[in-house]
């Protein structure tokens, strides 16, 4: 089972508008960048890259990186931007996170970011980041992490509504257990990113009639009825949360 379809058709319509959402902000890419602490010498491949913001960010500190990525129109906006960048040591490769196509132990870093609410089984990627990493090697996932267990499911289920390749976000101790067989955790730490409820359905292109239900239900959750796990708040006459972002980062055991 998969939402390969999902996926593509999600962020078919997000390209053109991706890179500059405010997920791309230097401020989140410069504290990845810091968190990672390259030595200029890895072979680097970020997978579910989308339009390349963290491999494109990440270049200038390695040897070099390849982007990987399910959705076409995605890649060829990062192609677009590195080439704008003036990005020499940077490649692009279409294809599935679950199906990696390259050889066991081939990279000194892999990275991915915000991609494993999109999967099913979000095993499957893992391991095969994992199968790809050489030993010693560092695997990075920046990925929200879930609220609350008693508003889980209704948390999702709006991120369902707003961008229907969403599955699921996992929560912390569900991260820890994907690192726990072969990893020794380096890193592990939360940040809060603003998001404007508008602008985040824009970028998805919500339909107005579902825009407006999400709408209601983040007003009636500010007005002290039901809690949707997004802890809303007004900013600037506008609806805003925060994503909960965790980053793991994890060396690969010998």
């Amino acid at each position: 089972m998969n939402n390969y379809n999902e996926v593509k058709k999600s962020f078919g319509t997000q390209a053109e508008k991706f890179a500059s959402y405010h997920m791309s902000k230097a401020e989140y890419t410069d504290y990845l960048i810091r968190s990672i602490q390259a030595k200029g010498n890895e072979h680097a491949l970020e997978v579910a890259a989308g339009t390349c913001i963290c491999g494109r960010a990440v270049a200038p500190y390695v040897k070099d990186i390849t982007c990987l990525d399910l959705t076409e129109a995605m890649l060829e906006q990062g192609k677009k931007l590195a080439k704008q960048e003036g990005i020499q040591n940077i490649s692009f490769v279409s294809g599935n996170a679950e199906c990696l196509p390259f050889e066991d132990e081939t990279f000194d870093l892999v990275i991915t970011r915000l991609s494993l609410h999109h999967f099913v089984e979000p095993e499957k990627p893992f391991r095969e980041m994992q199968r790809v990493l050489k030993k010693g090697g560092k695997l990075v996932i920046w990925d929200m992490v879930a609220t609350t267990e008693e508003l889980r499911e209704t948390n999702d289920a709006i991120e369902t509504m707003r961008d229907n390749s969403h599955t699921r976000i996992l929560s912390r101790e569900e991260f820890e257990a994907l690192f726990e067989d072969a990893f020794e955790l380096q890193l592990e730490e939360t940040t809060l990113v603003p998001v404007n409820l508008q602008s985040w359905m824009d970028l998805t292109s919500t339909p107005e009639d579902i825009q407006k239900d999400i709408i209601d239900k983040m007003e009636y959750d500010l007005n002290g009825g039901d809690k949707t796990g997004f802890n809303p708040y007004i900013k600037e006459g506008q609806i805003c949360f925060d994503h909960r972002w965790l980053l793991l980062i994890g060396k690969k055991e010998n």
